[in-house]
């Protein structure tokens, strides 16, 4: 039986054939049009779950969080086992690293741009070569993760990187927001056949459902995501994340660039299911990612109190509930 005031329907395949026809010709997905025609009459819920190396995502499910390493890692494997060490303590459910081919991802007119870094002046190119981590560095993070207990995937940039990553078996991808109008990438991710979770900072509506209809919304996690580094205040936008839920019919997250944990709180409060931030071991380290990101004492504050925040929220249902029963006669007159 559905749940009070939720609407349940029973149709033949016929109609839905119908129904998406008619879907199409609105450019929109099912679980939206279904929201729009259905809105005046009850609230709709058909938000589904994705399970991600056997642990269950969704709204009613504690909230996932995963400790984005990325490159902050600055190329040192003995750095990363550091930032996983701190995952691990804080309480977070996964990290996550970024997986680029340099030839294919930097540009042609900055391969050759000359730039300070802590190993001497060197090009864009050599750069971003010294800070990719190679097979064997995964190998050893493959196996520390292991005995860790703590699960690991990344976001590849290329389709190479996504054939590299596949030998690992990583239990999902990530695609940055960046890379959410790579249709080519999207359907090579797509054929892997394992969960996706998507980021939308920089998109419009229009090309996440885009990228959406290429990837279908099952095993999918869209997250919400303003892409500057740290994110101003007035561009969080966090109510983006109802509007999400709206449009389609996967979990929803958040992925978060801000200083601070307090938006991070409040998506979660607003009912992301997955958050992402990155982390570090210290702010004043080299790298862009570095400013924007939580130290221990930060990671560990999100983890304790997001954890909790589906279990408070409840279901809704006002009821009186058994441990309220003995004070009724103690404390109502009438």
């Amino acid at each position: 039986m559905p749940k009070d005031n939720f609407v349940s329907l029973t149709v033949s395949g016929k109609f839905v054939e119908q129904l998406d026809e008619i879907r199409k010709e609105s450019n929109c997905s099912r679980q939206e049009f279904l929201t729009e025609a259905l809105k005046g009459y009850a609230p709709v819920s058909t938000q589904s779950n994705v399970t991600i190396g056997g642990e269950k995502i969704g709204p009613r499910y504690p909230v996932y969080v995963i400790a984005e390493i990325g490159i902050n890692h600055n190329g040192s494997v003995e750095t990363a086992k550091k930032l996983i060490d701190m995952a691990v303590e804080a309480g977070c459910d996964a990290v996550k690293f970024q997986k680029r081919t340099p030839e294919i991802c930097v540009p042609k007119e900055q391969k050759n741009v000359m730039r300070e870094t802590p190993w001497g002046t060197m090009t864009y190119l050599e750069y971003k070569k010294r800070i990719e981590f190679e097979e064997e560095d995964y190998e050893k993070i493959d196996k520390y993760c292991k005995e860790k207990g703590i699960m690991w995937f990344a976001s590849p940039w290329d389709i190479s990187s996504v054939d590299f990553l596949e030998k690992f078996n990583i239990p999902c991808y990530k695609i940055a927001s960046a890379c959410l109008t790579d249709e080519e990438l999207l359907n090579k991710i797509k054929e892997t056949r394992k969960p996706v979770i998507l980021s939308t900072g920089m998109s419009t509506i229009e090309q996440i459902k885009k990228a959406v209809n290429i990837l279908g919304e099952e095993n999918l996690i869209l997250m919400h995501c303003t892409s500057t580094y740290p994110t101003n205040k007035k561009e969080q936008n966090l109510n983006v994340i109802k509007e999400l839920r709206r449009y389609f019919n996967c979990p929803i997250g958040y992925s978060g660039h801000e200083s601070g944990i307090t938006c991070t709180i409040v998506a979660a409060s607003l009912g992301a299911c997955v958050l992402e931030r990155h982390i570090t071991l210290d702010r004043s380290m080299y790298g862009s990612d570095q400013a924007a990101s939580l130290e221990i004492d930060g990671l560990k504050r999100i983890c304790s109190f997001v954890k909790s925040i589906p279990i408070v929220l409840g279901d809704g249902e006002k009821i009186v509930y058994d441990s309220e029963k003995s004070m009724i006669d103690k404390l109502r007159k009438i």
